[in-house]
């Protein structure tokens, strides 16, 4: 089986720690790093939809543009800001920190 580690898909910022830190995405191999070295938390469904997701992407089992929302979705869980474009709109989009983080 042959990895495929730089497939793109469009760009996301995630702002950590109150905008002290922040981290670009733009491949599913920095999207493999962030979710499995760095994520804040690890047991939240949306997390786990995102690493698999991103498996399925560096397999060649789905494309870059579903891990693009799974990304944006699992940041939302995790309480992190995601800053994105909306491919469909071709807008920039800031999604905001969750309210129920703990």
């Amino acid at each position: 089986m042959r990895f495929d580690m730089f497939r793109n898909f469009p760009t996301i910022i995630l702002v950590f720690d109150e905008g002290k830190d922040r981290r670009v995405i733009r491949t599913a191999r920095e999207a493999a790093q962030l979710l499995l070295k760095e994520w804040p938390i690890d047991d939240g469904e949306e997390f786990f939809t995102a690493v698999r997701t991103c498996l399925e992407v560096l397999t060649g089992d789905t494309e870059p543009e579903k891990l693009h929302g799974a990304i944006v979705r699992a940041a939302y869980e995790a309480g992190i800001a995601a800053i994105t474009t909306d491919n469909s709109l071709g807008v920039l989009r800031i999604y905001p920190v969750s309210q129920v983080r703990q």
